[in-house]
């Protein structure tokens, strides 16, 4: 009875201390807003460690390697020695793994860890409608590899091993790492980082314990060279502007000339650019390369067979060691050589777009890109419109310049039959005739460089606009009118044979901006003949400018047969336009008579006082005429 008693006991007992806990449990349960805190903290944890890391598969082959065979580890040992290991991973075999974003698809090869395809999406090739994207690496066209001095004596080169990838992605960032093994934790690392909806890539190129792996006593070489693809209409055109541009020593900005076999060295290049006429591959790097040495060579040498490729480009950059390692932060660009969108990353790189040198080129940057780009970017006019809008802006803030040329030419005129009166009176005393020639022009108040100023002052207008429209990449692909391509030449006609110098069509706004500028030239040599004379020992002005009518109407049509259609269109309207500003200068502001009448009062007043230049060229002849006077007298 007692035991049995016991056991009861016991039983109660451990009821009685259960009820104790589940109601300490209940008394201590948390809050439902602590439960809701703890629940929104684990969720937030859980969000945090996916964004840090989330793995993604990348496109490879699967091998039946396995890492650390001995068998195939020693077999590798024999022709790869340190980097042996490489060799045995899975990953050692043809693979690819790809990455895109908004502007780029690229395609990196396990063999050589390197971009074997750069495609740029929305941007066709000069087949428009075609689909065919502007693929500005494919088919071996690229390589780049660095040269390895192992500390066994073997020379290896990467583009020749295998690279192990692994995808990653940080936030909204794709990460690609490619490392060049030589041991779990030994490798050569190729890092890309692609942003989204960004041209440029990120690039970090590092080593990890390979101090002992590689002969660090000298720079490794990394070779780059890239077979520039054709992607445009006209690959003459295109050929023209394909080359390669860099930076040195901090800001300054040369290239490598045009044609066959030209090579440059540079010190401390920041970047290299294998520039094409509308697309640009760029290797850019925070660590200058201490040496550079780069090479062009033309392909094209024969533009009718020769139709693939344009030239083929090559850079060699030392990289060099820092205890012991290689850390280097770089980065690719992969784009449009467009200078809008390369000043956005402020890393010079705009300048590689040929503007022009000087004057020339602060046009182009102040005035034309500025306000070509309001007009179409912000009014919205269709290109073709907004060259001609360009066009009219440009030439009616000049007008007042061709006001005062023309003004000078028609008191020139007036003033002929007196400089000819003069011309016979010292006909044989030259100085003596320039002499009263000066006076006559400084009682007059007529300056005869007045004609010549504006003309100059209009120049570098006119060149600036040679620099500008090639290099515009906005006209990529415009169509106006009969032309569907303004950055390229507008055929109306395709010949069945080659003009030299000429080529193998006709393209039509050539053809108008040459009789344009045949009447213009019509028009003013009358008026130029007839206010300068001709001068004693000097060339017949009159027949130089007769031939000039039709040499450049000539020289018009041959030049810009095979440049871009938007400069064609822009020489055409800018001709018009002189020829209608001409006509109602002419007709409503320039008056023979009132100009005579004019000239003829300033005689009687005091002589304006000379210039400096006039005064120097004044001694100069009254110096000349002593001199004359004294050997007369010997």
């Amino acid at each position: 009875m007692e035991e049995k008693k016991i056991d009861l006991n016991s039983i109660i007992g451990f009821v009685l201390i259960f009820g104790i806990l589940i109601w300490i449990m209940y008394q201590n349960k948390p809050s439902e807003a602590t439960i809701a805190a703890e629940k929104a903290k684990k969720e937030l944890v859980a969000k945090e460690a996916q964004a840090k890391a989330v793995t993604v598969k990348p496109i490879t082959t699967p091998t039946a390697a396995v890492a650390g065979d001995s068998v195939q580890l020693a077999q590798a040992q024999k022709t790869l020695g340190g980097f042996a290991y490489s060799a045995t991973l899975p990953s050692a075999k043809e693979g690819f793994t790809t990455i895109e974003n908004e502007k780029v698809i690229l395609k990196i090869a396990n063999k050589g860890g390197f971009i074997v395809e750069a495609t740029l999406k929305n941007l066709e090739k000069f087949k428009k409608g075609s689909g065919q994207l502007v693929k500005l690496i494919k088919d071996n066209n690229a390589n780049l590899s660095i040269q390895l001095q192992t500390s066994d004596n073997r020379t290896l080169n990467t583009k020749d091993m295998y690279f192990e990838p692994t995808l990653t992605k940080v936030g909204t960032d794709q990460i690609l790492s490619m490392k060049l093994k030589a041991g779990a934790n030994e490798f050569l690392e190729y890092k890309y980082i692609l942003k989204p909806n960004d041209y440029m890539i990120g690039f970090d190129l590092r080593s990890q314990g390979l101090n002992k792996v590689l002969n660090t006593t000298k720079p490794l070489d990394l070779e780059w060279s890239l077979k520039t693809y054709r992607n445009e209409k006209s690959i003459s055109y295109e050929n023209r502007y394909t080359e390669i541009y860099f930076q040195y020593e901090d800001d300054k900005i040369d290239y490598v000339a045009q044609g066959q076999d030209k090579e440059e060295n540079s010190t401390k290049a920041s970047f290299v650019a294998f520039k094409q006429h509308f697309f640009s591959t760029i290797l850019l790097t925070d660590k200058p390369f201490v040496t550079a040495k780069l090479q062009s060579n033309n392909l094209v040498n024969d533009e009718t067979i020769d139709t693939v490729y344009t030239k083929q480009l090559k850079a060699n950059l030392p990289l060099a060691f820092s205890n012991g390692e290689i850390d280097y932060k770089m980065n690719w660009y992969f784009g449009p050589s467009d200078y809008k969108t390369l000043k956005k990353y402020d890393k010079n790189l705009q300048k590689i777009i040929p503007l022009g040198w000087g004057i020339f080129g602060w046009i182009n940057m102040f005035i034309f890109i500025p306000l070509f780009g309001f007009l179409t970017s912000s009014i919205g006019l269709s290109f073709g419109i907004a060259i001609i809008i360009f066009t009219i802006l440009i030439k009616i803030a000049m007008s007042p310049i061709t006001f005062k040329s023309f003004l000078s030419q028609a008191k020139m005129k007036v003033l002929r039959p007196e400089i000819t009166e003069l011309g016979e009176k010292f006909k044989k005393d030259p100085m003596k005739k320039q002499q009263e020639t000066m006076k006559l022009y400084n009682k007059a108040g007529v300056n005869p460089m007045a004609g010549c100023i504006p003309a100059l002052i209009q120049i570098p207008f006119m060149y600036a606009s040679f620099q500008f429209f090639p290099s515009a990449y906005e006209l990529r692909q415009k169509s106006f009118l009969w032309a569907d391509d303004l950055s390229s030449f507008d055929a109306v006609v395709k010949l069945p044979f080659h003009i030299p110098l000429y080529g193998d069509h006709i393209s039509l706004f050539p053809v108008l901006a040459s009789i344009a500028i045949f009447f213009y030239m019509k028009m003013t040599s009358g008026d130029q003949q007839m206010a300068a004379p001709q001068q004693e020992g000097m060339p017949d002005m009159a027949k130089m400018m007769k031939m000039m009518i039709y040499i450049s109407p000539i020289m018009m049509l041959f030049f810009f047969n095979s440049y871009g259609a938007g400069l064609s269109l822009y020489n055409f309207i800018s001709n018009l336009i002189t020829i209608g500003i001409m006509i109602v200068i002419k007709r409503y502001f320039i008056d023979s008579d009132k100009i005579h009448a004019q000239i003829q009062e300033n005689k009687l007043k005091e002589p304006k006082k000379q210039g400096k230049f006039q005064q120097k060229l004044q001694q100069v002849m009254e110096q000349a005429e002593a001199e004359k006077a004294k050997k007369a007298k010997k």
